[in-house]
């Protein structure tokens, strides 16, 4: 079973209701989607469209700082 983002969280509530949104081109989706990356950085998730997780993903393996990629 997949959970929505805030589900685990329910001090963040709105979740459910906000598009998600890719942190790196801004592509925003209404729908959770299983093709999508999500990680936290600072105590922040941070979700990644399928185009930009591919093109990051050796960065995002590696846990590099997002902003060296």
């Amino acid at each position: 079973m997949t959970s929505r983002p805030g589900d685990s969280d329910p001090s963040d509530s709105t979740a459910e209701n906000q598009p998600l949104v890719c942190a790196r081109c801004g592509t925003r989706s209404e729908d959770p989607q299983p093709t999508w990356t999500c990680s936290m950085e600072h105590g922040t998730r941070h979700y990644l469209c399928d185009t930009c997780a591919r093109e990051n993903l050796r960065a995002i393996e590696g846990r590099l700082d997002p902003a060296w990629w």
